[in-house]
């Protein structure tokens, strides 16, 4: 069996981020980054399909620039077997769509049995990739998963909005978003760190994967235009009254100020 792994290097959670002077996004100088806690969760869980059966192959894949391949070392000594690092400036501003993309067409030459991804990511929180990757691929797929069970088929237990859980079963292969909290994470030990310096990490770009002109910023149908801190203000109105009141209150308000 092979299970294939999506990773994304996202800032560190404690991370002090900064607006770059253009705006276009953060300043990524000094940074220190990390895997997508998200996706730790994902990776357990294909690392304890691999642990019930030696041999299952898994291959963890990321989308980005050369300090990735940190992260990826990183998920190679936790377990993971060999790590595939899209690595092209042409793809850096693709969007959700984008990306997905770029992850298909490293499962369409991967050919796994299984796609791990975590539900998003820690600093877009769009929950935009799962579903549009397993989509290109023709593959069923479930997010917010919180409990599996691996047989001929896959049962999961997913969460739904308002905290309400659902039991769907699906055929292999298929694509399984995690939620966070599903399992225990494990970390890598000093014998699987040292041997993740051994394990290959195979480098492609958008053009090894036929898809050159689909990705990047020139392709994004999504484009950020600007970021930006919001200004302090020390003034504030309240409204009182009824609900019916303070909604007319509130709409006014937006009138007024051009806003609709």
């Amino acid at each position: 069996m092979k299970a294939m792994v999506c990773l994304k290097q996202v800032p560190h959670q404690d991370a002090r981020l900064d607006v770059a002077a253009d705006g276009s996004w953060i300043q990524e100088d000094n940074i220190k980054f990390e895997i997508n806690s998200y996706d730790t969760y994902a990776l357990e869980e294909a690392l304890r399909i691999k642990d019930a059966d030696g041999d299952t192959e898994v291959v963890v894949v990321s989308v980005g620039p050369d300090r990735v391949t940190q992260a990826l070392r990183t998920a190679l000594g936790m377990g993971a077997d060999r790590a595939v690092h899209v690595n092209d400036p042409e793809t850096q501003n693709s969007d959700s769509l984008g990306i997905a993309k770029i992850l298909a067409a490293v499962a369409k030459e991967e050919n796994p049995d299984m796609i791990f991804c975590g539900l998003m990511a820690d600093d877009g929180n769009f929950s935009a990739v799962p579903p549009m990757l397993a989509e290109l691929l023709d593959m069923p797929s479930a997010t917010s998963v919180l409990a599996t069970d691996f047989g001929d088929s896959v049962k999961v237990e997913r969460e739904l909005e308002g905290g309400a859980m659902e039991v769907v079963e699906l055929p292999k292969p298929c694509l399984l978003a995690i939620q966070t909290g599903a399992n225990q994470v494990r970390y890598a030990s000093l014998k699987g760190i040292m041997q993740a310096k051994k394990k290959p990490v195979d480098v492609k770009t958008a053009g090894d994967l036929g898809i050159g002109d689909q990705v990047g910023a020139g392709a994004a149908k999504v484009k950020v235009t600007k970021i930006y801190v919001p200004p302090k203000s020390d003034t504030a109105e309240l409204y009182e009254g009824s609900t019916d009141e303070i909604v007319g209150q509130l709409v006014g308000k937006i009138k007024e100020l051009g806003l609709l």
